[in-house]
């Protein structure tokens, strides 16, 4: 810093050498340009920031020749000093009609030095220090002092802004304020927007206040900005105040603005501030656009309301307003979400006929729909058709696929699209291995699905609660307990919490074992944690005090199910009228097989053979 600032200042007398050293470099600069300065090494090795100065200030010589003999010097012999680059600076300021430089190229090579000034680490001073240099250039030039000092300062606000230098940036826009140097709204605005994109939410708001303060003109464009950082980071009641106060200024918010709002409520799972935002739009004549429009149906799509997402497609199209891709990707993923795959089809081919051409989302969406619903064959063809329009396959689409596959039981054709995946230079993630670990334990390949945890640990992928949950499940299944509870301490030490299927698979395994000590102590320990049992919870339990033949505590948890708002599924009611046909309670296992065919539950061919057994043993 401090040599730096001995630079700047620099305040050693000028000696004749130095002065005609200048006069020669000028007059060959001015006949036949810097690259002919190659040829004088004698008076180049006389060069120093001094002559550099007297050249560069030099007011025979042109912009655009001064930027070359900049130019020259920065990349063969030294680098110039802060004021060789306020002075460079100024001249082309002060070029109004520069040889062969247009006004645009003239501000882009000013921005360029500027660029330089502030990335460079070595030029590095305080915004006082630049200031005094300016004025020095401004009265060696003659130039307007207040005008170059508003351009110079605005393009260095702007030019830290972009850099992200935020601190530095804020320096230069209260000087401005402090001279009294006009500070232009655009320049804010892009501040503004380096902060929001920089994530500095709180600095935005603190710098959009000090803009107000100040008197500085403010935009619905510098509010949105704003407005869409509070929003994303759920601070939308911020957000509005903000809003109510900008609109009593004048300033009004316009659909970008509302767009912001529905989608920070949407995020908040907030339909009541969805609704708002509408009336308030409808209100303030402000028309959705087709933003507002994908918003509405992707949020809605989110949280299941379904026949609402369709409802506001509709409704875009009645008003005539043309849907994107992206309006056609969030309602065909939609339908895809709940099921109805026949109607994402219907609208992919509406989407197409009107010469929209989905991207991989789009596909994406199409895929996970159909490998929903088991059609893996039509997944393939999706696959083939989006590949010969050049779109090639995502991790995402890998893992829906790779999911799709062990749902529907054809598990090597998973591993060999995993090979495939790696091939193409995409490493697999936990999904992946996951999904395949799970679709090999359904098939009984229990052995091949720990190795393929073991090796995802081993290629540096983390596990998370289900690839635990996973081995935790298979150790039950084996009897080996020791194992199962060692690798639930490890889960937890790793910082992962385990859910209600991790304890389901605990309570299943000790159940089945006959250990239901144990397993009603794992089911009060989940309550503990705040978790609620499910059906498979209590499922478990009542078949384990069957297989006990504690058929009382069977039929108590049985009961106790309605009023944990839990209904008995066809294997709660299977593992019941087992225990009760084994003891010989024939006429309490027919009566729990009455309701449940009242229920609406279809027995099995087992429940008839226990109730036939059920019978015979009463008989003996």
């Amino acid at each position: 810093m401090l040599t730096t600032l001995r630079r700047a200042f620099t305040s050693n007398p000028i000696s004749k050498l130095e002065q005609e050293v200048a006069r020669k470099i000028s007059k060959t600069l001015r006949n036949s340009g810097a690259e002919s300065l190659q040829t004088m090494p004698s008076l180049l090795s006389s060069l120093n920031s001094q002559t550099v100065q007297l050249v560069l200030s030099n007011h025979t010589l042109t912009a655009e020749t001064c930027l070359d003999f900049f130019y020259f010097v920065k990349k063969n012999y030294q680098r110039p000093d802060l004021r060789a680059y306020i002075t460079m600076i100024s001249k082309l300021y002060r070029s109004r009609k520069p040889d062969k430089l247009q006004k645009f190229q003239k501000f882009d090579e000013m921005r360029n030095l500027v660029n330089c000034v502030a990335v460079d680490g070595d030029l590095s001073v305080p915004v006082t220090v630049i200031a005094s240099l300016v004025e020095g250039a401004c009265n060696e030039s003659k130039c307007n002092r207040d005008k170059f000092m508003e351009k110079f300062f605005d393009i260095l606000f702007r030019v830290y802004a972009d850099n992200k230098m935020f601190g530095e940036a804020l320096e230069v826009f209260e000087h401005m304020a402090k001279k009294g140097l006009h500070l232009d709204e655009r320049s804010c605005l892009i501040y503004l927007l380096a902060l929001r994109r920089g994530g500095q939410v709180d600095l935005c708001l603190r710098f959009f206040r000090r803009m107000v303060d100040l008197n500085v003109e403010v935009t619905v464009y510098s509010l949105t900005i704003l407005l869409d950082g509070l929003c994303k980071r759920g601070e939308v009641e911020v957000g509005r105040k903000l809003m109510e106060e900008a609109s009593a200024k004048g300033v009004k918010a316009n659909v970008v603005t509302y767009n912001a709002f529905i989608e920070g409520y949407f995020k908040r799972l907030d339909l009541g501030g969805v609704k708002e935002i509408l009336k308030l739009m409808e209100k303030e004549g402000v028309a959705s656009n087709v933003v507002t429009y994908t918003l509405l149906i992707h949020g809605f799509s989110n949280v299941g309301k379904v026949e609402e997402a369709q409802r506001v497609f509709d409704e875009m199209r009645e008003k005539r307003i043309e849907a994107d891709v992206y309006v056609y990707t969030s309602i065909i993923s939609c339908n895809c979400r709940s099921g109805k795959v026949k109607r994402a089809l219907a609208l992919f081919d509406e989407m197409t006929d009107k010469g929209l051409i989905p991207n991989a989302h789009t596909y994406g969406a199409l895929i996970h729909g159909v490998c929903k619903a088991g059609q893996m064959e039509a997944a393939q063809m999706l696959v083939n058709e989006m590949q010969s329009k050049g779109i090639d396959l995502n991790p995402v689409i890998f893992n829906t696929l790779i999911d799709g596959y062990c749902e529907s039981g054809m598990v090597d054709e998973a591993l060999r699209l995993q090979f495939v995946m790696e091939k193409k230079g995409l490493e697999s993630d936990v999904f992946a291995y996951n999904s395949i670990a799970s679709g090999l334990c359904k098939l009984n390949r229990k052995d091949e699905a720990k190795g393929l945890l073991f090796a995802m640990v081993e290629r540096g992928v983390s596990p998370n609660t289900m690839s635990f949950t996973t081995l935790i499940d298979i150790y039950c299944k084996e009897g080996n307990f020791v194992e199962a509870k060692r690798v639930f301490r490890e889960m937890e030490e790793k910082g992962n919490v385990p859910n209600i299927i991790t304890y389901n698979a605990l309570i299943d395994g000790y159940s089945k074992r006959g250990n239901m000590e144990e397993a009603h102590k794992l089911k009060n320990e989940l309550e503990n944690r705040g978790l609620i049992p499910d059906v498979y919870t209590y499922t478990s339990l009542i078949h384990g005090e069957c297989i006990d033949g504690k058929v009382d505590r069977a039929l108590k948890l049985f009961n106790e199910m309605p009023h944990r708002g839990l209904v008995p599924n066809v294997v709660t009611y299977t593992a019941l009228i087992s225990g009760l046909s084994k003891v010989g309670k024939s006429l309490e296992a027919f009566k729990l097989y009455d309701e449940m065919k009242e229920e609406g539950i279809t027995p099995d061919d087992t429940v008839y053979s226990l109730l036939v057994g059920s019978l015979h043993s009463a008989n003996v």
